[in-house]
């Protein structure tokens, strides 16, 4: 009895309290150069600017962009090295990307939607 009125009870708090902005997860998809995992925390649209090139791209097209920029620039390491504090406006990270010896400035903007952060846009520009 105790342990079903525990689990309705987690439930409960569970919706009450917004999640975090996906960080960790984020970064760790950034290092592995996994594209469909970075878009899969983006809503339908995702605003983009690759190295110059800008935009509002659906999540297919979003993946086929990042797996174009990360077969040409493969990744040594990702880190984010700032990460903005979450509000109920969205969050913000930015990190440095090393490839072969060129570093990227990547910034990723999270987006709060009802009680989850979506990313709203990624920019990625040489450093």
């Amino acid at each position: 009895m105790k342990s079903i009125l525990f689990f309705i009870l987690s439930a409960c708090f569970w919706n009450v309290f917004p999640t975090d902005a996906p960080f960790n997860s984020v970064e760790t998809a950034f290092a592995n150069g996994d594209a469909q995992k970075i878009v899969a925390y983006s809503k339908d649209k995702i605003l983009m600017s690759v190295l110059g090139k800008e935009g509002a791209y659906s999540t297919s097209q979003a993946t086929l962009i990042l797996k174009d920029f990360f077969n040409k620039k493969p990744v040594s390491s990702f880190k984010f090295i700032i990460k903005g504090k979450d509000t109920d406006e969205g969050s913000y990270a930015i990190g440095d990307y090393v490839s072969k010896n060129e570093t990227f400035r990547i910034g990723v903007n999270f987006k709060k939607y009802g009680e989850s952060f979506k990313i709203d846009n990624i920019s990625i520009e040489k450093n």
